[in-house]
């Protein structure tokens, strides 16, 4: 049992103003694995007055940029000694199988580094020279740090969302408040304690589990500068009309619907396994998880039983377990809204091909569900169109390149997409006119050093690399 009794408020463990501790339980079997302090909205005015007076006071703006990165390299370092113990503590609370949360962490150390490479070589401040010789007058362009930032992060991804927010705002000089989710409480805990050890200066980083209201209050805190939020889309509009109103910098990184484009000359065993990381990662509770499969109508049978060949054969169980894949989603909510997503695509007309919305067999006194696979959907379903995040697939049929364009295109969101050819320039080709932030050609990962995020209802701003780092600085100029 782990139990936070306190709340890491500016840079040290306070008591909580609600002494009252939330249980958490486990997606597996409901059992509580611990029990953690919820923040409320006299801690947050604590921790927002601390981190205004650590960046009014400059003790860590002020800092040189390499000072800063020597720091963050250290909790890097010590993140990635603890690798096996992040892993562990979010597959207990997230219900996020075993291997996922093992291969995530070499892909923090890149998120990290990327971030780390980029403000070594990022330009702080330079000198432009005039462009009209009769205006002799020198432009000291500077980047300097937004101010207090309120970093909200959902429940999914605990880690790569907190270290994607709060490495790139500290080595640009601001101060953080980090929220998180009442669900991650034990993981962020242990996040924190990492902070503590990194040796930042006090008030310069908070972290607080806390739910929606308590969210809601911060964010629209007036001592916040900027909001960087990743979650629903639903609660990013809501978090836009707050910053709207109030003039805060934001980013928003939202939710997604993202197509798998399987062109007519792909290898579908190829495809098909690369999809079994790119579709169901993270039990399907994933953002960027490619759960529409467009397949070309010659093809279209041959790719619907490859892929409940593929589904079938993945374990479902206890995420410990090294064998399963899919592990149970992290709330009886969360379950019961992917299985009536599944009861509305039977609904709808689409042909289950495998799953369901039954419980699997011996799995009932967890969150678990049934992966499941659809065939004959057309994209104007609602399976086709709305996130359910949860392992549930759709298969599309399409005609010609241009309408898998079409198709792949006709989403409210676009956040991730991936195309598959045995002709990787056709197939990059491809990629070039699916408006979505990121696409992956024949299953390659997504890379840290370029921008990542979303178009239209997916998001506004980019995280990952210099672009990620330039989004928590305001530009300044000074002519002399």
């Amino acid at each position: 049992m782990i139990t936070y009794d306190k709340l890491f408020v500016a840079g040290s463990w306070a008591t909580p103003a609600d002494a009252e501790l939330l249980e958490i339980r486990s997606p597996h079997d409901r059992s509580v694995i611990g029990r953690a302090a919820q923040a409320q909205p006299a801690d947050v005015d604590r921790a927002v007055a601390a981190a205004r007076a650590a960046f009014d006071t400059g003790v860590w703006r002020g800092t040189a940029p390499a000072e800063r990165i020597a720091l963050l390299r250290r909790f890097n370092e010590l993140r990635e000694a603890n690798a096996e113990k992040i892993a562990a503590l979010t597959s207990a609370e997230n219900g996020s199988a075993g291997w996922f949360t093992l291969a995530g962490q070499p892909g923090l150390t890149r998120q990290a580094n990327a971030y780390l490479k980029a403000a070594q070589e990022f330009a702080w401040e330079e000198t432009l020279a005039p462009s009209d010789p009769h205006a002799p007058v020198r432009s000291v362009v500077r980047r300097e740090a937004v101010g207090v930032v309120a970093a909200v992060i959902p429940w999914n991804s605990p880690f790569s969302s907190a270290t994607s927010k709060i490495i790139p705002a500290l080595l640009a000089g601001n101060s953080v408040i980090l929220k998180v989710s009442p669900e991650n409480s034990l993981s962020m805990g242990f996040l924190a304690e990492l902070l503590v050890r990194t040796g930042l200066p006090e008030g310069v980083v908070s972290v607080l589990p806390a739910d929606r209201e308590t969210s809601e209050y911060l964010v629209s805190h007036p001592d916040v500068d900027k909001i960087a939020f990743t979650g629903s889309t639903r609660a990013g509009r809501r978090i836009a009309s707050i910053a709207g109103e109030q003039l805060k910098r934001v980013s928003l990184e939202l939710g997604g619907k993202s197509a798998a484009v399987i062109l007519p000359d792909a290898d579908v065993a190829k495809a098909v396994q690369g999809l079994k990381f790119a579709s169901l990662l993270n039990n399907g509770e994933s953002c960027i998880a490619q759960t529409r499969i467009l397949t070309p109508r010659s093809r279209y049978e041959e790719v619907v039983g490859a892929l409940k060949e593929l589904v079938e054969s993945l374990k479902v169980g206890d995420p410990s377990d090294p064998d399963t894949f899919i592990g149970p989603m992290i709330r009886p909510d969360q379950q019961q809204r992917v299985r009536d997503y599944i009861e509305l695509g039977i609904e709808e007309g689409a042909r289950l091909v495998t799953g369901g919305p039954q419980v699997p067999e011996g799995l009932e006194k967890g969150n678990y569900v049934t992966p499941t696979v659809f065939a004959d959907v057309e994209n104007s379903m609602r399976i086709a169109q709305e996130e359910i995040f949860g392992p549930v697939l759709v298969v599309i049929a399409y005609d010609d390149e241009d309408d898998a364009v079409r198709i792949a295109n006709d989403s409210e969101y676009g956040l991730s997409g991936g195309v598959w050819s045995s002709d990787e320039n056709h197939a990059l080709a491809v990629a070039r006119r699916i408006r979505t932030g990121t696409v992956t050609v024949n299953g390659a990962s997504l890379a840290f050093d370029g921008p990542f995020g979303g178009f239209k209802a997916s998001g506004i701003g980019r995280e990952y690399g210099a672009v990620g780092l330039a989004t928590y600085t305001e530009y300044k100029t000074i002519t002399v």
